[in-house]
């Protein structure tokens, strides 16, 4: 089985980062090697200022994929890294259905796809083949709970919405995790 076209060797990794202007050395071009043959998250950890959101945007140039950004902080709650729904246009919608006499309808209605605000883990999940690159930035700022949350994400790549379902990978995302070492991570 083949990674890509263009990525069968660690020395492939090599040269096509470096075609795009980053230039990886040996152990970092196998760890990306064989998260992509894997098709595992990368964990990145460093100093700030080392490369690791850079190694990230210059693979979603390799593969021709759009890059996802998720920028981890300190009380990030799912919610903000997932969806939300549209709250005023799901409100509008009631207003204007006010007079229809079929309540159940319009609540169902109300949580239709066009009402869901995508944010950053739902859009990799949601992005058409080849699918995303997603990188989950400065992981380490997020609390245990979130971490928690991404384990989770990252183990199935999969989301429950209560009303629309279970939302599957429709393409396996590329998934790099940075970290800048500021606490330790949990298993």
């Amino acid at each position: 089985m083949s990674v890509s076209p263009a990525l069968n060797s660690i020395d492939d990794v090599i040269h096509a980062l470096a075609g795009v202007g980053y230039q990886a050395e040996r152990r970092l071009a196998t760890a990306v090697f064989l998260s992509l043959r894997l098709q595992r998250p990368l964990l990145l950890e460093g100093e700030p200022g080392v490369g690791k959101t850079e190694l990230a945007k210059a693979l979603a140039k390799v593969l021709a994929r759009p890059l996802i950004r998720l920028q981890c902080y300190d009380g990030m709650e799912q919610r903000e890294a997932l969806y939300e729904w549209n709250h005023a246009a799901q409100l509008l919608h009631m207003r204007a259905a006010q007079s229809r006499t079929d309540t159940d309808a319009v609540e169902q209605e109300v949580y239709q796809e066009k009402y869901l605000i995508r944010r950053p883990l739902l859009q990799a999940l949601q992005t058409p083949a080849p699918g995303a690159v997603l990188l989950i930035d400065e992981v380490d700022r997020a609390d245990e709970p979130f971490e928690a949350f991404l384990l989770e994400y990252l183990g199935e790549y999969q989301v429950t919405i209560p009303e629309l379902g279970t939302q599957r990978a429709t393409a396996m995302p590329v998934t790099i995790l940075t970290s800048n070492r500021t606490r330790d991570l949990h298993d």
